[in-house]
């Protein structure tokens, strides 16, 4: 199931309600802050970093007592943070971030863990579509949240039309018995399903190789934090990098042990082939982040994307993309080293 595009769907309303934030400390002077990390789905590879760094206690030797809470189909991660129920969380595209901005809801990034937004287009095996270019004026099955995220950029980019939607349920039986279907999905989740239950392997279209600009699975904090305890938020990006860098480069068996404690619906074939999907196509280490390190931001990046979406009409051109995020959490490197250490490289 594709949970970015639900997820959207319940952010693009988000309550412009901003609480009172106040840092929960341990009970005792000294003791581990206590930190509530709101995901955006069920625990999957997709978060395995998070779970890493929890497993192999990079939170706590940080000084962090980090309780990770798993998301779902009914979970708004920027209306938490809003109301301080949680100190971060996972803001699943680039959308979720400006969407605050818009809404004055008082949390910002702090850091990108996926460099390329994992959204793809899927067809089955056919001689008339090879490209997303070839896609145009034909029928796309695409969910509701679509209509106002990718979908305005597919149609100035390619010329698409909006008579060409057609509605995805996140039901894979219209694909699977139509071999003139095209569907919307997610780079770890549909085609593997897909190519399962189908019995033959589909066309994946990975939106940022051709050239769709976002970012995904931003950490997001809440701005009272990040003004009056900008180390805590530190040490939680930081630690949060190394736990990525171990996942992706490292043994992950530690992190999976704990997504499937939390996601019974979670295999060991399911993550391993997640884990190899995010690292074939750098999702998480690509460009800025091999010299930046894991979790690097640009202006450059976000202004290519917001520039893109207000000129597709989804954002005000008057909004302030700055105020969606800050730099100075990420690209200083963190986790190089141990990348280096774990490869070889």
């Amino acid at each position: 199931m594709n949970r970015i595009l639900l997820i959207g769907a319940i952010a693009v309303a988000i309550l412009a309600l901003v609480g009172v934030f106040a840092l929960k400390p341990g009970a005792k002077v000294g003791a581990p802050t206590h930190i509530v990390f709101a995901t955006d789905w069920k625990a999957e590879a997709e978060h395995g970093g998070f779970y890493q760094a929890l497993a192999k206690g990079y939170y706590k030797d940080a000084g962090l007592d980090v309780v990770i809470q798993q998301g779902g189909p009914g979970v708004n991660v920027p209306q938490l943070l809003a109301t301080d129920t949680v100190q971060f969380g996972i803001g699943s595209n680039s959308f979720i971030p400006l969407n605050v901005v818009a809404a004055n809801a008082g949390s910002k990034a702090v850091a990108a863990i996926f460099q390329k937004d994992p959204q793809v287009l899927i067809a089955h095996p056919r001689d008339d579509v090879k490209s997303i270019a070839d896609m145009k004026g034909k029928p796309i099955m695409v969910a509701d949240a679509t209509v106002s995220s990718f979908w305005p950029w597919l149609k100035a980019k390619y010329g698409f039309t909006d008579d060409q939607i057609r509605k995805y349920t996140f039901n894979l039986a219209p694909f699977l018995t139509d071999d003139k279907a095209i569907q919307e999905g997610y780079l770890s989740s549909e085609p593997y399903t897909i190519e399962k239950e189908g019995k033959f392997k589909p066309q994946v279209f990975l939106l940022s190789d051709y050239g769709y600009p976002g970012y995904a699975a931003f950490i997001m904090a809440n701005e009272k934090l990040i003004a009056e305890h900008p180390e805590i938020v530190q040490k939680f990006v930081d630690a949060s990098i190394r736990g990525w860098v171990d996942y992706l480069y490292g043994d992950p068996s530690p992190a999976n042990a704990l997504i499937k404690k939390d996601n019974a619906e979670m295999t060991d074939d399911l993550l391993a082939h997640a884990i190899a999907t995010i690292k074939e196509h750098g999702i998480v280490d690509s460009g800025d982040t091999e010299k930046l390190g894991i979790g690097a931001m640009t202006d450059a990046r976000w202004t290519d994307f917001y520039d893109s979406m207000s000129a597709a009409g989804v954002f005000a051109k008057d909004l302030d993309v700055h105020k969606a995020y800050t730099l100075a959490f990420v690209n200083k490197g963190v986790g190089n080293d141990m990348k280096k250490e774990l490869t070889g490289k």
